[in-house]
């Protein structure tokens, strides 16, 4: 193995500027399908931010309710008692949450708005890079994203609910593709949403040693018209969503960077076995068997794509950190299932364009290296 592995190198490396362009190849079009996976892993990482560091282990909502995106939740005020009372229950926060639109001049953005309780333990914002973490009345705390686009900064107005608030702080790491995150004081979404005495779900921590699961299953047994699940579960729900809305989205987008990478990587090792015929000759008349010459071109091939396949990922990783420093809601998370399915297909890459050139090196006539080329 290790001389097939030495003529393979050999092979390879004779044209640098050959090598350099197939070997590049292939990593562009392996990036193409990393880079589609990490977007579709930090879109979903992204929705799922707020509800893994609200400081909640069960989220109550509305009976039926079990994801936070794309539904409204309404639950009477009294629920919020009647949660606290239950075995194994440390702590309640009450918020309203709805799906609005934030504005300042001419920008406009999609937010969950969120209504904080005065005093209240959990979901508040994590990550204020400017102003307050704290929201009094007419107050309210965006997206540093939204308000570099918008042009505006802390002490500015900026439309929310129907009415106008002014922003204390900015946060960070709460806003995606497809929205941000606004927080509001709970007195406040209140009066602008009519002043029912309703709220949307209920934040639940619960005490030391206990399970989350079991909580949330006696929640639903002994609180009527409530649904209950462990921050697990619900982000386990709202991923699904995630999954169901660009599913086939992005397995379009994979399948086409697949067949590119074949594409490449086929005609890469064709082209580059069928430069080789002399050489490949030359092992045939010393006594080389065809199953050597396999072994050559299958490593030939594994190799090309083994370096592109890393070349891919240091150029993706390198774009998730750049994309990381921005202003930009675009994550870029790169997950080991991603590794492992791009892994795989650039293995299967890798054994299915070896099948023509070994076709054309099985065919090489071992006279052919006692050929003279004719003058030019």
């Amino acid at each position: 193995m290790s001389t097939t592995l030495l003529l393979a190198r050999r092979n390879m490396a004779r044209n640098r500027v050959r090598l350099l362009a197939s070997v590049g190849g292939v990593a562009l079009a392996l990036s193409l399908t990393l880079a589609l996976d990490a977007i579709y892993a930090g879109v979903a990482n992204q929705l799922t931010t707020y509800i893994e560091r609200a400081g909640a282990d069960v989220w109550v909502a509305q009976q039926g309710v079990r994801n936070l995106h794309m539904v409204a939740s309404s639950l009477p005020e009294t629920v919020v008692d009647a949660v606290g009372l239950v075995d194994g229950v440390a702590a309640v926060t009450p918020i309203i949450e709805a799906t609005d639109t934030i504005s300042a001049g001419d920008v406009r953005a999609v937010a969950y708005v969120i209504g904080l309780p005065v005093g209240g333990s959990m979901g508040d914002p994590w990550d204020i890079v400017e102003g307050s973490a704290q929201v009094g009345p007419g107050e309210i705390i965006v997206d540093r994203g939204f308000a570099a686009e918008a042009g505006v900064r802390v002490g500015d107005m900026v439309g929310v609910l129907g009415g106008e608030a002014r922003i204390v702080g900015l946060s960070k790491g709460m806003a995606s593709l497809i929205n941000s995150v606004a927080f509001v004081s709970f007195d406040d979404f209140r009066a602008m949403r009519g002043g029912a005495p309703v709220i949307s779900f209920v934040l639940v921590r619960v005490a030391p040693g206990a399970s989350p699961e079991a909580v949330a299953t006696a929640i639903e047994r002994l609180v009527p018209g409530v649904t209950a699940q462990s921050r697990t579960d619900f982000v386990a729900q709202e991923r699904r969503i995630v999954t169901d809305m660009s599913a086939d989205v992005i397995s379009i987008m994979s399948a086409v960077g697949f067949v590119v990478a074949l594409a490449v990587v086929a005609l890469t090792v064709y082209v580059a076995t069928l430069a080789r015929r002399r050489e490949f000759g030359v092992l045939k008349a010393l006594g080389a068997r065809n199953r050597t010459l396999y072994r050559v071109v299958l490593v030939q091939a594994t190799l090309s794509v083994a370096v592109g396949f890393v070349i891919g990922l240091a150029f993706t990783t390198g774009l998730a950190l750049v994309l990381g420093r921005t202003d930009l809601n675009l994550e870029l998370a790169i997950t080991s299932a991603s590794l492992v399915k791009v892994g795989l297909f650039a293995a299967i890459i890798a054994g299915l364009a070896a099948i023509l050139p070994i076709r054309q090196v099985a065919r090489v006539d071992p006279a052919v290296v006692f050929r003279r080329r004719a003058p030019a």
